[in-house]
């Protein structure tokens, strides 16, 4: 179960026991913050706590303020500018990390049980929609996607508009349902990825024991992935099938994709003879560039476990790089086929 479900959760039932409830969001950052946009965080009158805004002493105080705020008899919307430097001259947040971020405290009325509920049936059930966020309250709107994944407005102290796309941003494909495909579900589910596995053996006991992925495709060859995964810079790939002929046919089904990341699982020398098939054949070097393989940071991985979080570390370097970064040249790393 995500943050933001239990956040939302804790949310929802404040509401429904009457207990007064604040929600904290940061609707804005910049720099090396802690606390990036879309962070959030549930305080209820009780102690009760949810999420997380940044963390430290910022976050600390926050809490401390919210609760003051909760003990009042018509505690009202407000939005508390942190920065994280002691050479500020106003505005710091207790930390030295620099960087920047805005975060909203939003005590939350009966009118927003409705459209947190809905919220929450969507996060359940990896839907996407629209949160918006202003003084006026909580909506929420399913189906239907802002223009940005984050969008933040402000005109005066209380005239403000926060969205945010709330479901799936990234989707991650792997591609075979062994037990690497196992690790890796495990290990990114909490994370901010979809993922979606495909799989030629439909019978095969770790692609059904798989329930970690969102959805899982039985395919009649892996031909078929040039048709069923997108493009698109928010779309990663994996290929881990059994073999070198299975991850033969994905790899040359994705290599013309435009993806955000596309990794082979593999030794050093299964990946050598494909890349030099590759290359006699004329495909491009461009295409070939495009390839992460070894898949994974060169940390000696040895077990699914340990793969996984090779692989893992490896996504989550290229989801929050600035740019894209190249794949780096083949590496002289073994790993398990």
């Amino acid at each position: 179960m995500s943050r933001a479900f239990v956040t939302w959760q804790l949310l929802s039932d404040s509401l429904r026991r009457g207990t007064p409830a604040m929600l904290l969001y940061v609707v804005q950052s910049q720099g090396s913050s802690p606390g990036r946009q879309g962070f959030l965080m549930a305080v209820d009158a009780h102690g009760a706590m949810q999420g997380s805004i940044g963390g430290g002493i910022m976050e600390h105080k926050l809490v401390l303020l919210a609760r003051e705020q909760l003990a009042q008899l018509a505690p009202v919307s407000s939005l508390h500018p942190q920065i994280h430097s002691k050479a500020a001259p106003h505005n710091q947040s207790g930390m030295i990390c620099s960087g920047e971020q805005t975060v909203l405290l939003y005590p939350v009325q009966t009118a927003d049980a409705a459209p947190i509920q809905l919220l929450l049936a969507a996060l359940q059930q990896a839907q996407s929609g629209t949160l918006t966020l202003t003084p006026a309250g909580i909506a929420f709107q399913a189906d239907t996607l802002p223009a940005q994944d984050y969008v933040f407005q402000q005109k005066q102290e209380a005239d403000w508009l926060y969205q945010e796309r709330i479901g799936p941003k990234n989707f991650l494909h792997l591609v075979g349902g062994g037990h690497c495909a196992l690790a890796l579900s495990r290990l990114v589910h909490p994370l901010d990825f979809y993922i979606q596995l495909y799989e030629d053996r439909p019978e095969l006991n770790t692609f059904t024991a798989n329930t970690h992925a969102h959805r899982k495709t039985a395919v009649a060859s892996y031909t078929e992935l040039q048709a069923l995964i997108p493009e698109g810079e928010n779309h990663y790939v994996v290929v881990m099938t059994f073999g070198y002929r299975t991850d033969d046919i994905a790899v040359r089904a994705l290599l013309g994709k435009q993806l955000r990341f596309l990794g082979l699982l593999g030794s050093q020398k299964k990946i050598e003879k494909m890349l030099d098939e590759y290359r006699s054949e004329g495909i491009s070097p461009k295409q070939l560039q495009r390839l992460h393989a070894p898949v994974g940071l060169p940390i000696n991985s040895e077990t699914p476990e340990e793969i996984a979080i090779s692989i893992a570390a490896q996504l989550i370097a290229v989801k929050n790089a600035p740019h894209p970064p190249a794949p780096s040249p083949v590496e002289r790393r073994s790993q398990t086929t």
